[in-house]
């Protein structure tokens, strides 16, 4: 057993005792207020069954079934999990308070517990699913999460991104990660805003991953910045570009036109980064330059996803770069995204659900209240619709079928 197996293993005993059994063959009918059903309807006082972790019906409220148990949520609004298309659930702060590196000491055994704490914390902020691209350790927590109970979202995994190499080279390590139980691969083709965001490969070398990662089964989540990075990885078939903070009308329209997918960030990443200057700071390029650059980034960052949302046929994905210090809190885009850029509640609520799962390849398993779907299903104190912030005030958490949170206690029956 590996240490990080050895750890689960640990942590499934600490938080089986706390967390919620199998899911049964028991059905469960969640009634509430208003449902969102993560594709642009709602339904008003209505009825979600779920069985065996999958649901079964949504519609309005109806006769409940013989057995069932009934969870009635009362006022508040219900939506699918959320998804968060760019988490690091393995990056934390030590008890020194500072950025975990490989070089400060900490164990095996207090990484996992550490990343275990940020996918307790973002699965009970109403997000069920994550997309982790870059880290090797993703691979047993996905597994401990799936099936040994452990409490976190629904893992997908690059695990380690791509950087250099020739495209001879990049090929064959697309082909290594398929084989390592990658979900998609991560790639590198810009530098950190921190040093500039300029492109990083040729396009040769961006297109040889993509084409690769395309015929091996496998989607591919590009880091690009620049203009340049991105119009070169829209070119080259790549599936969805992650941050793009300095892209033109021109690379917007690229991205469309290939049908490709754009996942911008709007606060979260750069304004935990700024607020947890003296964590991160003489660290790499977590430095006066590197800060000062993020500093200068913020204000733009809402005006990208203004001009992406405008940008006729582009599809915008939800995803935040939560990092050290921002995991629970993977919901602050969605506010920034409908106050600082515009954007309607109902339209970044499907971003957060239907269109990221549609991107990831399972708009047919997650991100919809719909029959069939997994039982991902989350409530909110308040209406999203009317006020972006409720998505801050989760009080109920069921994943497949699972209740991990109920807050308020609703009644049951």
């Amino acid at each position: 057993m590996t240490p990080i197996r050895s750890v689960a293993a640990t942590l499934v005993a600490l938080f089986l005792a706390g967390s919620p059994s199998r899911a049964q063959e028991v059905t469960t009918v969640i009634r509430a207020a208003k449902i969102i059903d993560g594709r642009g309807a709602t339904i008003a006082n209505g009825d979600i069954v779920v069985t065996g972790g999958k649901i079964a019906r949504v519609g309005a409220r109806g006769a409940v079934p013989a057995g069932a148990r009934v969870i009635d949520l009362g006022a508040r609004t219900v939506m699918p999990g959320l998804i968060d298309g760019h988490s690091h659930l393995t990056w934390y702060f030590n008890r020194q308070s500072r950025y975990h590196t490989g070089r400060d000491g900490d164990t095996p055994m207090q990484s996992i517990l550490a990343a275990a704490a940020n996918a307790s914390a973002t699965l009970m902020a109403g997000f069920t699913t994550i997309q982790s691209p870059g880290s090797p350790e993703d691979k047993d927590l996905r597994e401990w999460i799936e099936t040994q109970g452990l409490p976190g979202p629904r893992i997908i995994t690059s695990l380690v991104a791509l950087q250099r190499g020739s495209p001879d080279t990049l090929r064959a390590l697309v082909r290594e990660r398929k084989a390592q139980g990658a979900d998609l691969i991560k790639l590198f083709a810009s530098a950190s805003i921190r040093d500039g965001g300029s492109q990083t490969l040729t396009d040769e070398q961006i297109a040889a991953v993509c084409s690769e990662a395309k015929a091996v089964g496998l989607r591919t989540l590009i880091h690009a910045h620049s203009k340049e990075s991105v119009k070169a990885s829209a070119k080259g078939g790549c599936t969805e570009m992650t941050h793009g903070m300095f892209v033109d009308q021109e690379a917007l329209d690229m991205m469309a036109s290939h049908g490709a997918y754009f996942q911008p960030q709007c606060t979260l990443v750069l304004s935990n980064y700024l607020d947890n200057r003296a964590k991160y700071d003489g660290i790499g390029n977590y430095n006066a330059e590197g800060f000062a650059a993020m500093e200068k980034a913020l204000p733009l960052a809402p005006d990208v996803i203004k001009r992406a949302l405008a940008t006729k046929g582009l599809k915008v994905t939800y995803g935040t770069d939560a990092v050290a210090g921002a995991h629970g809190r993977n919901a602050e885009d969605m506010v920034c995204r409908v106050q600082k850029s515009g954007e309607s509640p109902m339209h970044v609520i499907m971003s957060a659900s239907s269109v990221t799962a549609e991107s990831m390849g399972l708009g047919a398993r997650i991100g919809s209240i719909a029959a069939g779907y997994e039982a991902d299903i989350i409530a909110v104190d308040g209406d999203p619709i009317a006020d972006i912030t409720s998505v801050r005030r989760v009080s109920f958490v069921m994943k497949g079928g699972k209740v991990f949170r109920n807050d308020g206690l609703p009644a049951q029956r």
